[in-house]
């Protein structure tokens, strides 16, 4: 059943409960509820993201749970979603596509989040990095699936390895985890590597979940400093050298940040099958992996 919609005035109460709630918990965090509030009624809801992105990955108090769970679900009924179904192909490759917005609007058996080794998600307030990005709008449940997995392991996530958990309140069914190389300077062949594998493994848990949709983020190209025009070659290669011995997988989307992130995965796959300057997909902007 879809969730009631929230008026004005729900949304708020809704947001000052789950902030009372947390500083409740975190009393030092007021400051910062006043900081980022400062000026503006609606910047409560920034405050609740920067608060939710600092807070561990503990079980919630039943009533900050049951407020956050509402506010969550009425804002993703609400969100424009685009469905990676929907999007046009290659003329070489029907299967592939590409779309610059914000992977957390892509409606996808799976998206793939550009994680670091810790897997909890970033934990710096309103970091415009993609990791902050998808366990912000999928809640707080994400982190604590991630927790549980990272407790079960007694280890760091390895690089080139893929985790895949639950979407929660994302339009996508599923996420799946990956960390790339961090690089300083030129990539050796060990970087390229580990880049594709996190690429190949993210397609086979894909595979294994039985997805037919999955969308790729640029890995390892925002601080973990792996130049755009080499990251997207390997990232192109491994798709096309995978998609052959796929069974499920019926459409791959690469999701970028930018135009200079689109023209390069452009240029490497050429128009869609719609055309490149007749293109009519609503345009977002997106995150830095």
């Amino acid at each position: 059943m879809s969730p009631v919609p929230l008026t004005q005035s729900q949304r708020n109460a809704l947001i000052d409960t789950s902030l009372a709630l947390l500083v409740q918990e975190q009393p030092e965090a007021q400051r910062l509820v006043d900081a980022v509030s400062a000026g503006s009624p609606d910047r409560g809801r920034l405050a609740l993201r920067a608060l939710l992105t600092m807070r561990p990955a503990a079980p919630l108090p039943e009533r900050l749970q049951a407020s956050l769970d509402q506010l969550l679900s009425a804002e993703a009924a609400e969100r424009e979603t685009v469905d990676a179904r929907d999007l046009p192909g290659m003329p070489l490759d029907p299967r592939l596509s590409l779309w610059r917005g914000d992977i957390t609007t892509i409606r996808a058996d799976v998206i793939v989040n550009a994680a670091n080794s810790a897997l909890l998600g970033c934990f710096q307030p309103l970091h415009a990095c993609i990791d902050n990005a998808i366990h912000s709008a999928a809640g707080p449940g994400l982190r604590q699936e991630c927790a549980g997995i990272m407790a079960a392991r007694g280890r760091p996530e390895p690089t080139g390895t893929a985790t895949v958990t639950g979407g929660y309140h994302l339009p996508a069914a599923h996420v799946i985890h990956t960390v790339g190389p961090i690089v300083q300077g030129k990539p050796t062949a060990e970087h390229e590597a580990l880049l594709a594998s996190s690429y190949q493994s993210c397609l086979l848990a894909a595979e294994d979940l039985r997805a037919t949709s999955i969308a790729l983020c640029c890995i390892s190209t925002g601080v973990f400093g792996y130049p755009k025009t080499e990251a997207a070659i390997i990232a192109v290669r491994t798709v096309r050298e995978f998609l052959p011995r796929c069974q499920s997988l019926r459409k791959v989307v690469f999701n970028v940040f930018d135009p200079i992130d689109e023209s390069i995965y452009r240029d490497l796959l050429g128009p869609d099958q719609r055309g490149a300057d007749n293109d009519s997909t609503p345009i977002r902007r997106g995150l830095p992996c």
